[in-house]
């Protein structure tokens, strides 16, 4: 091999060793760390969020699979010292008929995700999570009026999600959970289960008038659907 190659190949590893940095040898694990997609097929948009939790961290750093660093927080003030357990939040989700799929998709490729945190006592915090591409349809949904002790309530239904949205045709979809919401009422129940009773109390306190709900298909990627539904009581 030619000098130039040999020196041109040491560089190219030594760059690719310092897109994320090196992993502590005695790090411990965020007790969640998630990257996933949400799409509203009602309303076709679609975001990336994340989710995670860990004891008392005052600093987090997220890479993505090429290296590229998405996210960098550091605690000021109070929290400095403290540090900062939960965290949750939502990317801005573009409509797909104005924000082409595949350029968003490009935003955020599948594969691993690295969290760092260093936390309040000094020590580390590295985890990995996985991104799938793979989005399930949305539920198709119905309700009902249902009688109840106290008066009536509403049953929400759903068909039983088994492939891919349209959006993305190819994915390979295993949904385990479903999530109903309902104003504040909210329930996840697993994917043997395709109807939700509102509970009666909860119904009763709305006011007259049409009132929103979610039913959300969960896949096993974590990556998730809504469908949009209303009712009038």
């Amino acid at each position: 091999m030619k000098r130039s190659m040999i020196v041109l190949s040491a560089f190219l590893l030594a760059a690719a060793a310092v897109l994320v940095p090196a992993t502590p040898a005695r790090a411990d694990e965020f007790s969640i760390a998630r990257i996933y997609i949400e799409y509203n097929e009602s309303a076709n948009d679609l975001g990336f969020h994340v989710t995670l939790d860990g004891e008392d961290w005052t600093r987090l750093q997220i890479y993505d699979p090429n290296g590229t660093k998405l996210i960098d927080l550091t605690a000021k003030g109070g929290y400095k010292n403290l540090g900062l357990t939960e965290l949750f939040f939502e990317g801005a989700e573009p409509n797909l008929d104005e924000f082409p799929l595949e350029e968003l998709l490009a935003l955020f490729p599948e594969g691993e995700y690295t969290f760092i945190g260093k936390t309040a006592d000094g020590g580390q915090l590295v985890s990995t999570a996985t991104l799938s591409h793979d989005v399930p349809a949305g539920p198709s949904i119905s309700t009902a009026t249902a009688p109840a002790c106290s008066g009536d309530t509403i049953v929400v239904s759903w068909e039983p999600v088994t492939g891919p949205a349209a959006i993305l045709p190819d994915g390979d979809i295993n949904v385990v959970e479903y999530q109903v919401i309902v104003e504040k009422f909210e329930i996840t129940v697993p994917a043997s289960i395709t109807s939700v009773t509102v509970p009666a109390e909860f119904y009763l306190s709305l006011s007259s008038g049409t009132h929103l709900y979610e039913v959300l298909a969960i896949d096993v990627s974590g990556n998730q659907t809504i469908t949009e539904g209303s009712f009038v009581k």
